[in-house]
């Protein structure tokens, strides 16, 4: 039963947003997702919990890029081919998790700022101090450690489009040189990329821990 109320619940916020063409700060569909018991404060979860695991992807298909890499630059006969339209479809995963990755921490940023704003807002209707002044110091709170966890996932990011333009240089210039000394001259990119690689992953957990903890923070 709670299955099919939850599909009915995720129909209907299609629905409107088909119909209204809603983005993810229209106030319908912040209605419709409280209609069925899904405040902002829980879509704010549910966006960083998102991020999070997106990140977690970004880092194995990174490090799998890697390997590949690896594989290329020790070629020793074979289909050359082969070892470009492979590293080839990697650079493409990777350019795609980069994409999910800044689309996930963008959505989590517009849930956040449409909490604290009403939050904020809803501070004022409160005739009792005492839950005021503790509504307060919760709000503050909160938006330090979204800031926090915002900050390392964009610093995360930042560090992706580096790796993805050595990945795009080495894609490019085996396209036109597909022969063994092309293979000879990536070797001397094999500790440049290996460290990118490691400081991305590096990043990467320090946003995944952050989200964590705020995840974890809003539960209490």
């Amino acid at each position: 039963m709670k299955t099919r109320l939850s599909a009915i619940a995720v129909s209907a916020v299609l629905l409107v947003s088909l119909l209204s063409g809603c983005c993810l700060t229209d106030p319908i569909y912040y209605k419709t997702m409280a209609a069925f018991g899904q405040e902002k404060r829980d879509l704010l979860a549910s966006k960083v919990a998102k991020a999070r695991d997106a990140q977690k992807q970004t880092q194995e298909v990174f490090q799998d890029a890697l390997q590949q890499f690896g594989a290329v630059v020790n070629y020793d006969g074979g289909d050359l081919q082969k070892e470009y339209n492979r590293l080839s479809k990697e650079l493409e995963r990777c350019e795609g998790r980069a994409d999910d990755v800044k689309d996930r921490i963008d959505a989590v940023e517009k849930v956040a700022k449409d909490l604290f704003k009403e939050w904020k807002k809803e501070i004022g209707q409160y005739q009792n101090a005492s839950y005021r002044a503790d509504s307060e110091k919760k709000l503050r709170a909160t938006q330090q450690d979204c800031d926090r966890m915002l900050e390392a996932m964009r610093t995360a990011q930042e560090r992706i489009e580096p790796v993805l333009s050595v990945f795009r240089d080495q894609v490019l210039y085996l396209k036109h040189n597909l022969n063994a000394r092309a293979i000879a001259s990536l070797k001397g990119e094999t500790a440049k990329v290996e460290t990118d690689v490691a400081r991305l992953v590096a990043d990467l957990n320090q946003a995944i821990e952050e989200a964590d903890r705020f995840i974890a923070g809003m539960g209490e």
